[in-house]
C-alpha cells in the first residue's frame, strides 16, 4: 500500500517498524511510537482479552475509536490464527469519515496484506461480511452509538485519543454507557493508566487491574466482574493518597 498524507494527517514510522499517523488535528500521534504501532494493538488489546474470552464460541467486539483500523484488523488476524472456528463480530465509530476513506491507501505492515479485501470494503463501504466475520464501522458521534447498545459486547477496546484532547470519551457518563453496552463477565482494555480514567471505571462498578509485560509500557484492564491472572489495583489506597484527584465530568466538558 502506498503512503497517504493529507491536510490532517502525516505519517509516521513508530519503533517496532509498523507506520502509525500523526492528527494534526489532535496534536497527537493513533499510537505509541515507541511501543509501535502494531505492538500496542496486540499488547494492550487483543491478547490480553483473546486470553479472557478464549473459550466462547462467539465474540462481540466494540472498537473505541477505529482510526487507522490497527485494533481491528490485527483482531481479525489474531482470531483467525488462533481460533478460526470462532464468530466474531465487531463494530467501531469512528468521527473522520475522511480518514476512513483514506485508508486502502494506508501503509499497514505486512502482516495485514492478508486482509486487503476487509480493508477496501471497509474504506469504501463501512462494512465487512463473511462466513465467521461481520464488521460494522459508525461514522459518526461515538457517545451517541454506544447507546444504542445494552449487554452486547465481551470486549471494548478503549482507544479513543486521550483525555487531554478528547475528554468527552473518557468521563464517569461515558464510561457508565460502557458498562451498559458491556457484558457482565466482559473485559475492556486501555492505554491509559491516568488515574482520573481509572476512577471513572471503578465509580462506575469495574475492577481494575495493571497490564504489563516486557514489550510495552504499562497498560489498564477492567471488568464489572473479578478478572484472574492480572495485578489488581488498590483503588481504595490510591483515592486515599489523591483525594483531590476527581474522575473527568460531562458537566465539566459540555
Amino acid at each position: 500500500m502506498s503512503n497517504f498524507e493529507d491536510e490532517l494527517h502525516s505519517l509516521a514510522l513508530s519503533e517496532d517498524g509498523s507506520f502509525t499517523a500523526y492528527s494534526k488535528e489532535y496534536d497527537e500521534h493513533y499510537h505509541s511510537t515507541k511501543d509501535g504501532a502494531l505492538s500496542e494493538s496486540l499488547y494492550k488489546h487483543i491478547i490480553p482479552a483473546y486470553k479472557h474470552v478464549s473459550d466462547k464460541n462467539e465474540v462481540t467486539v466494540l472498537d473505541i475509536c477505529y482510526g487507522l483500523g490497527f485494533n481491528t484488523l490485527a483482531t481479525i488476524l489474531y482470531y483467525q490464527e488462533h481460533a478460526p472456528q470462532m464468530k466474531l463480530s465487531i463494530y467501531s465509530p469512528e468521527l473522520d469519515a475522511d480518514l476512513v476513506a483514506s485508508l486502502k491507501d494506508f501503509t499497514y505492515p505486512k502482516e495485514f496484506e492478508a486482509l486487503r479485501e476487509v480493508v477496501v470494503s471497509l474504506s469504501t463501504t463501512g462494512r465487512y461480511e463473511d462466513d465467521n466475520l461481520f464488521v460494522e464501522l459508525f461514522l459518526g458521534n461515538a457517545r451517541e452509538y454506544i447507546k444504542k447498545f445494552q449487554n452486547r459486547f465481551d470486549i471494548v477496546y478503549q482507544d479513543a485519543f486521550s483525555p487531554t484532547v478528547n475528554p468527552l470519551l473518557w468521563t464517569k457518563e461515558y464510561f457508565a454507557d460502557i458498562k451498559n453496552a458491556i457484558k457482565e463477565d466482559g473485559i475492556l482494555t486501555t492505554y491509559s493508566i491516568a488515574l482520573k480514567t481509572r476512577l471513572a471505571l471503578y465509580e462506575n462498578g469495574f475492577h481494575v487491574y495493571l497490564n504489563k509485560g516486557e514489550n510495552f509500557r504499562s497498560a489498564t484492564l477492567a471488568s464489572l466482574r473479578e478478572l484472574s491472572g492480572y495485578e489488581c489495583v488498590n483503588m481504595e489506597h490510591k483515592i486515599a493518597c489523591n483525594p483531590d484527584t476527581k474522575p473527568l465530568r460531562d458537566s465539566q466538558l459540555l
